[in-house]
């Protein structure tokens, strides 16, 4: 069985677990908190970065999530996440990297570094201007979203995609460290509400992470 080395609030193995859930590919989570800079990890993955999927039977390691996902593309049948004419491909491949690049630097990454990282290595409280501003970035992050919702059924076209998963993913770790205010965009809401209530969803939306806890409505398909 594959074995998924990842942290909880880690966004881009959100993005592979939601992934391998809707295809129904099974796997086994290893814990891995890469600020450690454990030896083991760092010989599977020299860059030392999660996600990391390894196949010890095989003896085959997988590396980065949009490779992992491709991967999975490749291998899987059924239940494409990546699909339709090449142009649609193409819109799919284009707002997982927007969400993995810019939701990412802008959003996601400093949340992650102020509410939990300062916390858990280096005991320190948040700036609270580098929160203020995250938050900022996310309110017109999700007025895109609203508009491409406005537009189509789903983010990149008329099925969901990768490019779905990736943003529930990077929506979920955001709103899980208090980064999302939710008025205004109830057709962002309604669409990540839908894909909170898929089971894929469910195992995310359940765990915690030490030390920091979501709001009291993260879990809640009706928020």
């Amino acid at each position: 069985m594959w074995q998924l080395y990842q942290f909880p609030l880690c966004p881009f193995s959100r993005k592979i677990r939601l992934l391998l859930g809707e295809k129904g590919v099974g796997y086994e989570l290893v814990r891995e908190s890469p600020w450690e800079r454990r030896d083991e990890f760092i010989d599977l993955n020299p860059a030392g970065r999660t996600p990391v999927m390894v196949d010890q039977a095989r003896g085959q390691v997988l590396i980065d999530s949009n490779a992992i996902a491709e991967y999975f593309e490749e291998t899987v049948e059924g239940k494409a996440m990546i699909n339709g004419t090449a142009a649609n491909r193409a819109e799919i491949r284009r707002l997982v990297a927007w969400f993995d690049q810019d939701f990412y630097f802008e959003v996601t990454g400093p949340l992650l570094f102020e509410r939990m990282q300062k916390r858990i290595v280096h005991r320190q409280p948040p700036d609270a201007g580098a929160l203020r501003e995250a938050m900022k970035a996310a309110n017109q992050h999700l007025d895109y979203i609203d508009y491409l919702i406005d537009h189509r059924t789903w983010l990149a076209g008329a099925t969901m995609s990768l490019a779905d998963l990736a943003a529930a993913a990077h929506i979920s770790v955001a709103d899980y460290l208090g980064g999302i205010d939710w008025t205004g965009h109830e057709q962002t809401k309604g669409w990540y509400s839908g894909l909170k209530s898929r089971p894929s969803f469910r195992p995310l939306l359940a765990e915690r992470m030490e030390i920091v806890t979501p709001p009291k409505y993260y879990e809640d398909v009706d928020f």
